[in-house]
């Protein structure tokens, strides 16, 4: 940055100096249980594709923490979610990951309480109830669920919850995808050494994009430049004027999307626009569970999902129209390989992030101009653990 006091218009660099959160933020056991108390219990949280739940009776069980979360379709097909909780003395119900009902009772298997897929207690098998007991007091625990696009999200505080769109950058940038209409065609899962907070750090920074991912630099001209916006550079105007390839937004030339050949994999999208396709990428993210990324050909999704303060499990989902995949011919190896390449090197730095937290001496680190997304990150923790 030029050596001056003077603002640049437009320019979205950090201007002066910032430090980073507490190095015990990202080791500590009872911190990490506060984040997951402050902010995973307190957030929606993207937990898998309205397709992978099919038909009446249908459910899956979602760990997060501590936290058993029971979501299943009832009779008429409506998703519902509970906590995986018996009402009556704490039992865990659903004991498989993911199943089908036999019927259409939940039947606890400590002291079979029975409750229907609307959550409604219906059967106890005492001999002797008492005159106080009434069986509508004990309905299984609500926990909020939501269709968005045919992406569920779940959140366990619903009575105190924002509006789910509130919680993504954009709810709308994503509306020419028509993404409830997409099938899943891939998926890739990765259990990383590292706390949450540093592969969201990562996300949100390209200083390490030059040197971490060659592959994905030749493909996208600004990240080369160590930059992930046109108004990250402070000589954006004079470089935008001049009309510099290697400071311009989107794909680099003879390229259409992330791959391995630069190649679309399948017709574009039908209803995108030129600046969409010129982009050949659009975020939409959601804290602190998941960013959904449009390609011309494909989106992909990514689950965030913390199991302790030093491991995250990454779960990432490539999305096509249906048609692309019921064509015989399709492959989708070329994005999908690439995907995996970039999630693989970002595992890698995240680790070692993370082993170097330990230092008795590092205490706290700091930003450089460009790393403004990951300050706002970390503005953003704080204000949930205020």
């Amino acid at each position: 940055m030029p050596d001056t006091d003077q603002p640049i218009a437009g320019y979205n660099g950090l201007t002066h100096v910032e430090p980073t959160l507490p190095t015990h933020f990202y080791l500590d056991e009872d911190h990490y249980e506060q984040e997951l108390r402050q902010i995973w219990y307190r957030n929606w949280l993207y937990v898998c594709r309205a397709s992978d739940l099919v038909g009446p009776r249908a459910f899956r069980v979602f760990e997060i923490g501590s936290q058993q979360i029971l979501i299943l379709r009832d009779e008429e097909n409506e998703l519902r979610a509970f906590h995986n909780t018996c009402r009556h003395r704490g039992s865990i119900l659903a004991q498989e990951s993911q199943g089908r009902f036999r019927s259409s009772m939940i039947i606890c298997p400590y002291h079979a309480w029975g409750y229907d897929l609307c959550g409604n207690l219906k059967k106890t098998p005492t001999r002797h109830p008492q005159p106080d007991f009434h069986k509508e007091d004990y309905s299984l625990y609500g926990v909020g669920i939501r269709d968005w696009n045919g992406f569920i999200f779940i959140h366990l505080d619903e009575a105190n919850a924002q509006p789910l769109e509130d919680s993504f950058n954009d709810a709308n940038v994503l509306n020419h995808w028509d993404l409830s209409e997409l099938q899943i065609g891939h998926s890739h899962h990765k259990q990383l050494d590292c706390n949450w907070k540093v592969f969201w750090e990562n996300f949100n920074e390209c200083l390490h994009c030059p040197n971490i991912h060659p592959e994905l630099s030749r493909i996208v001209p600004l990240y080369k430049q160590y930059f992930m916006e046109v108004n990250d550079d402070p000589k954006w105007e004079e470089h935008q004027k001049s009309g510099d390839l290697l400071y311009k937004a989107g794909l680099s030339q003879g390229n259409e999307t992330w791959s391995t050949t630069g190649e679309a994999c399948t017709e574009y999208f039908p209803n995108l626009t030129q600046e969409e396709i010129k982009n050949g990428h659009t975020y939409c993210e959601t804290l602190p569970s998941a960013f959904i990324v449009g390609h011309v050909d494909y989106v992909r999704v990514l689950r965030v999902l913390p199991i302790g303060p030093e491991r995250t499990d990454i779960f990432t989902q490539w999305l096509f129209r249906k048609e692309t995949l019921e064509d015989a011919s399709f492959s989708a190896n070329a994005v999908t390989e690439f995907g995996e390449k970039v999630i693989e090197q970002d595992g890698f730095v995240a680790e070692l992030n993370q082993k170097g937290l330990h230092s008795i001496r590092h205490k706290q680190g700091t930003l450089m101009a460009e790393e403004y997304s990951v300050h706002d990150f970390h503005q953003w923790v704080k204000r949930q653990l205020d």
